[in-house]
């Protein structure tokens, strides 16, 4: 999973896969679900973003993983 969050335009993308996506639906104004072929979900794109989450914490709890930071 890989969170991108792009300033100039205040949205995020959560990648939840690395699958393309062939289908989007918005859910919510500014807030898009991304599938694949399946129909599984691949990503999530909020627009505002800022507007609508919490963008100065992350806490991420029990993710059975390696986390990686990338600096901006």
């Amino acid at each position: 999973m890989r969170l991108n969050y792009y300033p100039k335009t205040d949205s995020l993308y959560i990648d939840l896969s690395e699958k393309k996506s062939a289908e989007s639906k918005e859910i919510s104004e500014g807030v898009v679900l991304d599938y694949d072929a399946e129909g599984n979900l691949v990503g999530i794109d909020i627009d505002n973003a800022s507007k609508k989450i919490q963008l100065k914490e992350l806490i991420l709890s029990g993710l059975p993983s390696n986390v990686h930071t990338v600096a901006a």
